[in-house]
């Protein structure tokens, strides 16, 4: 739990920089646009500061500064363009936007400015916390010790994730990446449960908490930010779900973070960096974004002695099912600890979840299970990978017993293997128990 000496500080560390700046409420004016960018005159802002633009209405529109060109600000309304005027007033709120927190966000929805989703009244907050996280020295951050149970036999027996890991989900559309999200948000041994929905379809959003959320609803947090929602809508809903997942990590609690999607987030980060003007690089991404996937990518993990632990699963979208030319798909590999790869051939299959066991990963399994786990699931690994490579030759009926010691293995064990990777999405498959499969499917005695 936070101390109230800690609350004190936090306190005293948003009200210094009021203290030292200027008293004076000082108006700037829109002069310009630019599609989605705003350029204003007369006042001065870092990057990042929030801004309010004077519409006429009953309530100013938020924005933020994204930018500086020729003596203007570059800001970007959070809520879209339409209904600010030339020469609308605007004046700085603040440099640093920090959320408040707290235990009211359980069970809750909100979308990505914190307003609630779910019809109920605004949950009553008092914790600040910075939107943009606060930074953990890595020599200070615990270490990955621990099993992370998701309820997924697959996963649990092949590809262990750990406590405190960032794991990639990777997988086309339409393949069924959202029921497996929803199977491990609903059965993980987790305290807390954050769900980011970044660019997702509105209907989506609420079939997956209504239908796929299920009893895990109220120890979670939904933050999400539909299609239609603005660019940095979209940026300010995945910071938003990161930000409240840090709070709980701060207060002890062990959190899983699911953010759907990575790629949507990549999508929306572009937007805002093409409309400042930087040069499109990588099938035309800016270089800022992939920095900025890193840098989001590791505000999770395990936090410092005393401290709780961000579990967090990131959707990536491929497209056409090509995981290898993607950016995106390229990047976050290179910053998670691990990847699960969906199979679109396995899920026409009609064998779910369609976890693609060859290409899928945990790189802190090693660390975590016994060598005779390691063994197993490393002999699975070989086994299925085979028999999925000369899978038309046996169909075909072209393949003769005899000719391939590891083949015939492979069909012999197919049985037992396809009851490791096969589950129902409403019955949790703990550890011991996806390791008990595991281990059946080697203990058969062979003839």
């Amino acid at each position: 739990m936070i101390s109230t000496e800690r609350i004190r500080e936090m306190a005293g560390a948003r009200l210094r920089p009021a203290l030292v700046r200027d008293p004076v409420l000082r108006f700037g004016r829109i002069v310009r646009s630019n599609g989605e960018v705003l350029h204003a005159s007369g006042i001065r802002a870092p990057i990042g500061a929030r801004c309010l633009v004077d519409t006429g209405e009953k309530e100013a529109r938020p924005a933020e500064v994204v930018g500086f060109q020729a003596g203007m600000l570059l800001i970007m309304p959070e809520q879209g363009m339409r209904g600010i005027t030339r020469g609308a007033r605007v004046h700085v709120q603040s440099d640093s936007p920090s959320p408040l927190m707290g235990e009211g966000l359980l069970d809750r929805v909100l979308d990505a400015r914190g307003q609630p989703l779910d019809g109920r009244p605004a949950p009553e907050l008092t914790h600040p916390w910075p939107l943009l996280g606060q930074s953990i020295n890595p020599m200070a951050r615990a270490r990955i010790t621990r099993v992370f149970d998701v309820g997924v036999s697959a996963i649990n027996a092949l590809a262990t994730m750990g406590r405190g890991m960032r794991i990639g989900l990777f997988a086309g559309s339409g393949v069924g990446k959202t029921t497996l999200l929803g199977m491990m948000a609903q059965h993980a041994e987790a305290e807390v449960v954050v769900v980011g929905m970044i660019g997702e379809r509105g209907r989506e959003i609420r079939e997956f908490i209504e239908d796929h959320l299920g009893t895990a609803r109220a120890r979670s947090v939904v933050v999400a930010s539909a299609a239609d929602d603005t660019a940095l809508g979209r940026v300010h809903g995945a910071y938003r779900a990161a930000a409240i997942a840090e709070y709980w990590r701060a207060q002890g609690r062990h959190v899983l973070l699911v953010v759907d999607s990575l790629t949507r987030l990549a999508m929306a980060l572009r937007e805002i960096g093409l409309a400042v003007g930087e040069p499109p690089a990588t099938k035309g991404y800016p270089p800022s974004v992939f920095g900025a996937l890193a840098a989001y990518v590791e505000r999770a993990g395990n936090g410092t002695d005393g401290q709780g632990s961000i579990t967090a699963i990131y959707t990536v979208l491929v497209e056409g099912d090509d995981h290898v030319s993607d950016p995106v798909a390229d990047t976050a590999r290179s910053v998670l600890d691990g990847h699960i790869v969906l199979s679109r051939s396995l899920s026409e299959a009609a064998l779910y979840p369609p976890i693609d066991v060859s290409a899928s990963l945990s790189r802190p399994m090693s660390s975590l299970v016994s060598k005779a786990h390691q063994r197993f699931a490393a002999r699975f690994r070989t086994l299925w990978a085979r028999r999925q490579e000369k899978q038309d030759i046996i169909d075909l009926g072209a393949y003769a017993p005899g000719r391939d010691p590891i083949l015939d293995e492979a069909i012999r064990r197919a049985a037992l293997m396809e009851r490791v990777v096969r589950q129902n999405a409403h019955e949790p498959v703990n550890l011991l128990q996806s390791l008990a499969l595991l281990e059946a499917v080697f203990a058969e005695v062979t003839t």
